[in-house]
């Protein structure tokens, strides 16, 4: 094991300008992908227990103002955040209309605060998709271009080798040997990191889009719910 490392630290050394580039750029694509396999594994995790943690709560509340201060201690739910955007949103338009009539409220009252509150449920789904699915996307990139860079580097480094040939005149093994193993080092590390970014990626992407189910199911239910408590309200 020793002599391995040896042998590919010596090699990289003696790698010509271009392919040294190209594995710096590589382990700069490598350690960023890492560093968001962690960074969403950790996210994601979190959002998955907490939304699930107040889903039991939320149907387990008698009244909405329980709901919501349940809530408040699950920030980290992507449900929790929608169901606090769409209940201040619903106080703010039971507070406007306070203030301009005591009056039971109308049909057209009704409609407008539904889809005031429709709109902020909308709102709060697309901030939260987008939080989600931060830095993600370089998986991706890393995934679909790493492969490519790699396969210069080795492209540069074979053209290199050859050259080296001509100039020397001799066509040996000995000759060919070393920069052919130089060259192919940068394929191997572009290998390295497309395969993980892009395992990470399609996983990432599963969890994303049950949440992202997830939160179209809760957003209707919570839409239903007010709606059912704004009409009560009219009919006192």
């Amino acid at each position: 094991m020793a002599a391995e490392s040896v042998g590919l630290f010596y090699m990289l050394s003696e790698a010509g300008p271009i392919v040294k580039f190209i594995m710096l750029l590589l382990l700069f694509f490598s350690i960023t992908s890492w560093a968001i396999i962690f960074i969403k594994i950790r996210y994601i995790r979190k959002a998955f227990k907490d939304s699930a943690d107040f889903t039991d709560i939320f149907w387990q509340c008698r009244n909405l103002a329980d709901a919501f201060s349940k809530a408040k201690a699950l920030r980290s739910s992507p449900l929790a955040r929608i169901f606090i955007a769409a209940y201040m949103e619903m106080a703010r338009s039971d507070g406007k209309e306070t203030k301009k009539t005591s009056m039971r409220k109308t049909e057209g009252t009704y409609l407008q605060s539904i889809g005031s509150i429709n709109r902020s449920l909308k709102r709060t789904m697309n901030v939260e998709n987008r939080r989600l699915v931060q830095l993600v996307p370089f998986l991706a990139t890393a995934g679909n271009t790493a492969p490519f860079i790699g396969l210069f580097g080795t492209v540069w480094g074979i053209m290199d080798t050859f050259q080296g040939i001509g100039l020397s005149g001799s066509a040996s093994l000995a000759v060919v040997a070393p920069g052919i193993s130089e060259a192919l080092v940068a394929t191997a590390a572009g290998l390295a990191v497309a395969i993980p970014a892009v395992i990470a990626y399609n996983f990432f992407n599963d969890r994303i889009r049950v949440l992202d189910s997830e939160m179209q199911s809760f957003s209707s239910d919570v839409l239903n719910i007010m709606e059912r408590d704004i009409q009560k309200q009219m009919e006192e």
